[in-house]
């Protein structure tokens, strides 16, 4: 069986086990993403989860109906053939899944917006270092405050390429992900993450130079607007030095508020 795309296959049984042990599925339906060969799939099983999941290569998608036709038959396993990205996906409690690296920021995103209970998802370790990333640090970004202010990030396992099939060139971070309220009021969270979105943009920009080269995004009046009822010394500073709450602040500035 070969890798689809940037997907590795974890192969490490120990790794596994712990993943599909990190939370407790027992009763619960569980969405895993890209699951390859199966091995976490059966380990889920194992522990009685209902699982749903999302396979993008049609081969793997076959082959994973002949492995697992008993589970099928039986309701305990549905297999959705398509992108998560975009396909249309069930009701789900729980996250668990070994995504492909180069769509994690996307499908991390999609997740968000949905809602779960608690994912433990594995990413490329820099990655998974960019969603902790703390304000003033070189690695936050537009990231780092968007999955901050809707989850909390807990690192629970890395593994070297060694534990995969093919292996990669990087190492792996295992992490839980716990969504939460936003710790401060966002008028409007559309808004918000187009804040974020052009401000890192701009990165290298002060506030100020970076909101005014939003014109994409945001009407002029409302960028004065904003600039208007924001202090100088937050318009001065650069989007990697602003908290949580200073991202909100210029968002509901920008909403008006």
């Amino acid at each position: 069986m070969s890798a689809p795309r940037d997907q590795h296959f974890l192969t490490d049984q120990r790794a596994v086990e712990k993943i599909a042990g990190f939370v407790d599925v027992s009763g619960r339906r569980v969405l895993e993403i890209g699951p390859g060969g199966g091995v976490l799939t059966r380990a889920l099983l194992d522990r009685g989860a209902e699982v749903v999941a999302v396979e993008v290569d049609p081969v793997l998608v076959e082959e994973l109906g002949i492995a697992f036709a008993d589970e099928i038959e039986e309701g305990r396993l549905r297999i959705i053939p398509g992108d998560a990205k975009k396909v249309d996906l069930p009701p789900f409690d729980i996250v668990v899944a070994n995504l492909p690296y180069s769509v994690s920021s996307k499908i991390t995103f999609r997740l968000l917006e949905i809602g779960f209970e608690v994912a433990v998802l594995m990413y490329q370790k820099e990655f998974a270092q960019r969603m902790v990333a703390r304000p003033g640090t070189p690695d936050v970004g537009r990231l780092s405050v968007m999955v901050q202010t809707y989850a909390s990030v807990k690192p629970l396992l890395e593994l070297p390429p060694s534990a995969f099939r093919p292996k990669p060139q990087v190492r792996s971070w295992v992490v839980r992900i716990t969504p939460h309220e936003p710790p401060y009021p966002i008028a409007d969270r559309a808004v918000y993450a187009d804040v974020v979105r052009v401000l890192f943009s701009h990165r290298r920009k002060t506030v100020r130079k970076g909101l005014r080269s939003g014109k994409d995004a945001f009407p002029p009046e409302a960028i004065e607007r904003a600039i208007a009822g924001l202090s100088d010394d937050l318009l001065q500073r650069r989007p990697e030095d602003l908290t949580l709450q200073e991202f909100a602040l210029v968002a509901n500035r920008m909403s008006g508020c």
